[in-house]
């Protein structure tokens, strides 16, 4: 059993920074690619980043690509997702996800395991 435990949200100013970070214990960290998902009110939950095994690769939505940067540290079992010049729109609940073998960038596909969550606010 995979265990991801997200922490960093909170209420932040438009144009200001967030960092998520999500701890991950139960399996071997470096062999699974990692996502960040979001949900907002009233939405379905959404692809926001996702990252390699190795780190060496990363995908970006399109509505976050050059604002959030993802990132991972394989010998402290972590993935973190940068966040700048938030928006409003930003507002969310911010899931860490992990993914299996066989898996798919920019979607849910290959999800096993998901976090409980974080809510970040971004206020006008």
């Amino acid at each position: 059993q995979v265990q991801l435990v997200e922490s960093g949200g909170g209420l932040v100013q438009a144009g200001g920074s967030l960092r998520l970070s999500c701890a991950a214990a139960g399996r071997t960290f470096s062999s699974y690619a990692m996502g960040w998902f979001r949900q907002a009110p009233g939405k379905e939950r959404e692809f926001v980043a996702a990252i390699s095994g190795s780190g060496g690769n990363t995908y970006y939505a399109d509505s976050v690509k050059g604002r959030f940067t993802i990132s991972r540290d394989n010998a402290k079992n972590t993935v973190s997702l940068q966040m700048n010049s938030l928006k409003p729109e930003d507002t969310a609940v911010y899931y860490c996800a992990s993914y299996g073998r066989s898996w798919i960038p920019y979607t849910d596909y290959g999800i096993d395991y998901w976090g409980k969550g974080t809510r970040v606010t971004v206020s006008s």
